[in-house]
């Protein structure tokens, strides 16, 4: 199906990382109830674990914009020496989803970043709209299972709950 509204990126500055918080554990609310019935604290990332990532160095944070309208946001990690670049969260606001603002949303972050070697991202395993999206729509791989007995690199030294949850890690090597 084609859409004809009009997705963009915006920076996003320190003054909106309190919204951009709420909305995306909003966001990942609808998930966790979905597979779960209802919202599991443990399965949200924790303000903790988000202002890391919103201030990490080398983080751009976006809002991704529908004809003007913020309807979600991601925020990238650049690493200039190996292009090796990682999606560390994506959100659009729940109704937003189903029409193809996600799809557009990560076509206008590739071609922000064209230097990209590698895109790396991650989603939990209970997330099958996430896995189909990555996989089938935004051509990534699966490259890894991450889990109590596997977590992700740097999740236990970051001090993060995530090494326990189960998590499916992708890769897209860029042409």
């Amino acid at each position: 199906m084609e859409y004809s509204s009009n997705v963009t990126l915006a920076l996003a500055d320190a003054s909106t990382f309190d919204a951009f918080k709420q909305e995306l554990k909003a966001s990942f609310s609808v998930a966790v109830e979905e597979a779960f019935g209802a919202v599991e604290p443990g399965l949200i990332p924790s303000d903790d674990d988000i202002d890391q990532s919103l201030t990490a160095p080398d983080a751009v944070v976006h809002h991704i914009l529908l004809d003007g309208e913020k309807v979600g946001g991601a925020i990238v990690t650049l690493e200039a020496s190996t292009q090796r670049n990682t999606l560390d969260l994506f959100y659009l606001l729940p109704n937003s989803l189903g029409r193809g603002v996600g799809y557009r949303a990560w076509q206008a972050i590739e071609q922000a970043y064209p230097a990209t070697r590698v895109w790396v991202t991650h989603t939990p395993y209970f997330e099958k709209r996430n896995i189909h999206f990555y996989v089938n729509k935004c051509d990534f791989k699966i490259v890894s299972f991450y889990h109590r007995d596997y977590p992700a690199p740097g999740d236990e030294a970051r001090g993060s709950k995530a090494h326990r949850l189960e998590f499916f890690g992708f890769e897209k090597v860029m042409m």
